[in-house]
């Protein structure tokens, strides 16, 4: 048997997986201390839902993460500090972060993460971890299909220009 052949757990990671992990692991304990802000200043109890759900996901891939990188001895990286709950009210008008804005913020970091999570299978050789980050796909591809529904539910969603075909009018 090869080295890389039988458990992958017994398998050591390449430099491109640990960089991948370690980076991925930063922005998600990034992405849980701003959805907590954004709670502060969610107005729609839908968003505040969805923001709700996207915590707790990272929360998940955060631990998963976390226990791949201790058993091979990778230093993890920093976490922000927990955001304080606030009221709404109490946050200034013009200082609000607007639902709709907190909306397109959850869509864009969703649609990031899934390119990330495909370039994490990409490079990975470690089966384990290929199959984790198909699995962050899948569960990062349902959420952004929430989050666009709501989006179009709310009159959030602001369509780039369509494209009508000149062909279908001759």
């Amino acid at each position: 048997m090869g080295i890389l052949s039988g458990n992958p757990q017994n398998e050591p990671m390449h430099y491109g997986e640990v960089f991948s992990l370690w980076s991925f692991l930063l922005v998600s304990k990034g992405y849980v201390a701003g959805y907590q802000t954004h709670l502060n200043h969610a107005g729609d109890d839908d968003l505040h839902k969805l923001l709700e759900e996207s915590i707790n996901q990272c929360q998940q891939e955060i631990k998963q993460v976390e226990a791949i990188l201790k058993e091979n001895g990778v230093g993890l990286p920093p976490a922000p500090p927990e955001r304080p709950k606030a009221c709404l009210e109490d946050i200034p008008v013009g200082a609000r972060i607007q639902d709709p804005e907190i909306a397109a913020s959850l869509s864009m970091n969703i649609s990031v993460g899934l390119v990330t999570c495909s370039q994490v299978i990409g490079q990975s050789i470690r089966e384990d971890i290929a199959m984790m980050f198909g699995q962050f796909h899948t569960q990062k591809a349902t959420l952004g299909g929430k989050v666009l529904r709501l989006n179009k539910e709310k009159g959030w969603l602001i369509p780039p220009p369509l494209h009508h075909n000149k062909l279908e009018n001759c």
